[in-house]
């Protein structure tokens, strides 16, 4: 199981870190990856991916905004978001995996961005 935390309203320009844990699944032996699923939409989006070597990767808008990063040791996994833009409200959700998730969904977290 996966289960996503640290989201809520930030403020255009702001921050926010989210957290991904699991119970079941050992992280250090996946890829794993953030993605969201904006308002009114049916499609989850890739939007950064770490690999088990440590190389990440970033949707094209969040480089230089985002940071992904895991804790192999509490097989924990973050996003971290700076500079967040309205556009980017979304329930962000984690999965093992690079590009196609391998696991049921948790129940995400909420992210919403608005002055």
């Amino acid at each position: 199981q996966l289960a996503e935390s640290g989201g809520g309203l930030g403020q255009p320009g702001g921050s926010l870190k989210l957290s991904c844990v699991t119970s079941g699944i050992a992280f250090s032996a996946y890829d794993l990856s953030w993605y969201r699923q904006p308002p009114g939409t049916t499609q989850r989006e890739l939007v950064a991916s770490i690999l088990r070597d440590g190389t990440t990767e970033y949707e094209d808008s969040v480089q230089g905004r985002f940071t992904i990063s895991r804790d192999k040791a509490k097989d924990t996994l973050f996003l971290k978001m700076n500079s967040l833009k309205p556009d980017e409200t979304a329930v962000y959700s984690c999965n093992c995996g690079r590009t196609i998730p391998m696991f049921d969904w948790g129940p995400g977290s909420q992210v919403t961005v608005s002055s």
